[in-house]
């Protein structure tokens, strides 16, 4: 299968500073829909024959990667980089009419750039069509040799850990010295890697990345993605298993070798499930081998659904599976684990009556390990969103496609495992609000203020995705689909007109694989939906104009033909000024000044714009207070951006009615603060 010779179009020089770009689409008529209920079966577009994923074997993918290595340095020098940089191959996507998506992490100087990673797309022919970067900026330092050692790095990155509260914190091999790149201007930098235990017993794999000139943390994040979900059955099954002797194991030949261990209700030591009657649990979580029989349908579902719908087998397209190990002890949930390519499954002391396997649990954490294995998303706040938000939606086209009568596909997650107690799922694709932390809408700064959800201060809510896929899948409004009854709102109050849940799907998992990189943001993400539609569906076609239509929908870019929104809702204002009592000294925190609104007749907040006048030299924090006590936080102490700014802030999940507040509280003793007035916008 060796591919045509290489070329550099002329397009390649154009593209090679930049992430590959939409396609622009003329001005025209929205053509927008109704938003009449529609029935669950949308009907899918047919897809351009030539973007479909030809289906690889392992030893095709083998010889394209070894293809691709081969043709590094040429490559290089195609899409414009240095002389000392050097391109990793580690994925390649090959569609029908032959066009190529290679995936590269880079080097410069023999040093792994973390955030350097970008996608390379050439023609049949062997010319550059474009560059997917996650870094734009060319790698060109002064030196190589690190100021300050590991020595330090290892030091501040066990103190991190210690203050992020991981218990028994060791570094697990010597900080090594990379090239940050993914927050813009290249710098030398340690990665260091600190094993432990969560304090909800979860393993902790913390990467803490610092200048290795001034010692400070630039970033940090967590290795093992943790599962939000608890299991429960999906009824008799049919699961792979291999005979020795006259005993059988939980291993399916069939999934990729999929192995189920057994944990003891420990954290080390997973023994392989062995039976003498090939009969797997009894369906109650009182039988250890009930969550493993759960844990292995999950997985072979997941493998069958990646296989037959997207042609890909296995998370790195190789033909293995990872491994699923149940029981482990001290914790209840679920979590992907990179360092031994398994999904790990908790039932706590083992009396717990959940266990935690459903079919869209199990995906999720197994969609975890695609993403790892290709667009790496993780760098940054909204990106760590949009990891999540992949592993909900392609486990909700797999719960679908698995057809499973006991357990029915829909766009809840974790819905049957009742965890509030109340019925009520983990997460609401339609309207993500319900679950009281989740934003229905996008807003500039989602992830990023004090107290937003996830680990290390970074976002882990899918909320504006997850509802962009339910409104591309189903479209807007009130329906009923397969027995559920929906009802997704959109920010400006315009209806999406669906394309169906498989041509969603297939778009989100284009782009995740040719399009998205480490570092993409909502932006991005819309940018790379929107490339991935234009592929398979056309850039003039109704597919491509939903998509557009649908991130609007969630606050992201605009829709086709740019139709006018609804017109902003009621205003509510306070005028009277009031004291913010002045700080003690010493960077504490001084009295909270507090200004209040009365608001009514708002019936359905979404996105609230608030606006502060206020006066005041030096620093200070902003809160946002809901009638029902709900701390929405607009800027804290260290926050240097301008005070008097308007603040997106996704209030969905809130009953507008009552009286709203600005809270604000001083942290620079001397001089005069006030609120002089402050505005709500609906």
């Amino acid at each position: 299968m060796r591919r045509p010779p290489f070329k550099a179009s002329a397009a390649a020089a154009l593209l090679a500073s930049g992430a590959l770009l939409a396609v622009a689409l003329p001005a025209g008529p929205a053509g927008i829909a109704s938003a009449a209920t529609v029935s669950a079966a949308v009907p899918e577009p047919r897809a351009r024959a030539g973007a479909e994923p030809a289906r690889l074997t392992p030893a095709d993918h083998a010889e394209l990667l070894a293809d691709a290595r081969a043709d590094r340095a040429r490559t290089a020098r195609a899409i414009g980089l240095g002389g000392a940089e050097t391109l990793l191959p580690g994925q390649v996507l090959k569609d029908a009419d032959g066009t190529l998506h290679t995936r590269y992490e880079r080097a410069y100087r023999g040093l792994p750039v973390l955030g350097g990673d970008l996608v390379v797309h050439t023609a049949p022919s062997g010319a550059v069509e474009g560059v997917t970067r996650a870094a734009r900026a060319r790698i060109s330092l002064p030196t190589t040799t690190p100021a300050r050692g590991a020595a330090e790095a290892r030091a501040g990155s066990l103190a991190r850990a210690e203050k992020d509260g991981i218990r028994d914190a060791v570094v697990s091999d010597t900080p090594r010295t990379v090239v940050w790149a993914a927050a813009g201007r290249p710098v030398l930098a340690h990665e260091s890697v600190v094993e432990g235990v969560r304090s909800d017993g979860v393993p902790s794999e913390l990467h803490v990345i610092t200048d290795a000139s001034t010692g400070a943390e630039l970033y940090r994040y967590e290795g093992v993605k943790r599962g939000t979900g608890y299991t429960q059955y999906s009824g008799q099954v049919s699961l792979g298993t291999l005979q020795y002797g006259p005993a059988y194991s939980l291993v399916s030949a069939d999934h990729g070798v999929h192995r189920t261990y057994d944990m003891n209700h420990g954290t080390d030591a997973p023994r392989l499930f062995t039976d003498t009657d090939n009969i797997w649990g009894d369906g109650t979580p009182g039988h250890r081998q009930t969550p493993a029989a759960d844990a292995a349908h999950g997985a072979q579902v997941t493998w069958d659904y990646y296989k037959d719908v997207h042609a890909r087998y296995g998370p790195r397209n190789d033909g293995e599976s990872p491994s699923s190990r149940v029981n482990r002890g001290h914790f209840n949930g679920a979590y992907w684990q990179s360092n031994c390519f398994c999904v790990s499954y908790g039932n706590g002391n083992g009396v717990t009556t959940k266990v935690h396997t459903s079919v869209d649990l199990a995906a999720h954490e197994l969609t975890h390990a695609l993403t790892a294995e290709t667009a790496k998303l993780a760098y940054t706040a909204e990106s760590q969103g949009l990891n999540e938000a992949t592993s909900d939606i392609l486990a909700t086209g797999a719960e679908f496609h698995a057809a499973n009568p006991v357990d029915k596909g829909d766009y809840r997650i974790g819905e049957r495992l009742d965890l509030h107690g109340d019925g009520t799922p983990l997460r609401h694709m339609d309207r993500p609000a319900r679950d009281g932390r989740s934003p229905n809408y996008w807003y500039p700064g989602i992830g990023t203020r004090p107290g937003d959800p996830g680990p290390v201060g970074a976002t882990a809510s899918p909320g504006p995705a997850n509802h962009w896929f339910y409104l591309i899948s189903e479209g807007s409004g009130a329906k009923t689909v397969d027995g559920v009854a929906y009802d997704s709102p959109t920010v400006d109050g315009l209806p999406v007109t669906p394309i169906g849940r498989a041509a969603a799907a297939k778009i989100w998992y284009r782009a995740l694989t040719v399009y998205m990189i480490s570092t993409t943001d909502y932006a991005g993400a819309r940018a790379a939906t929107l490339s991935a539609a234009a592929d398979l569906y056309g850039a003039s076609s109704a597919a491509h104009r939903s998509v557009m239509d649908a991130w609007a929908a969630v606050n992201v870019g605009a829709r086709y033909g740019n139709p006018a929104p609804r017109p902003p809702g009621p205003v509510f204002e306070n005028v009277t000024d009031v004291p913010i009592p002045d700080a003690p000294g010493g960077g504490a925190l001084g009295t909270p000044a507090v200004s209040p609104i009365d608001v009514a007749g708002v019936a359905e907040p979404g996105i609230v714009r608030v606006h502060v006048d206020i006066v005041h030299q030096g620093r200070l924090s902003l809160e946002l207070v809901a009638p029902d006590g709900t701390v929405y936080w607009l800027k804290d102490q260290y926050d240097l951006t301008p005070l008097a700014a308007d603040h997106d802030v996704d209030v969905s999940a809130e009953a507008a009615g009552g009286t709203w507040s600005l809270r604000a509280r001083d942290t620079t003793a001397g001089g005069v603060s006030l609120i002089s007035g402050w505005k709500l916008t609906f």
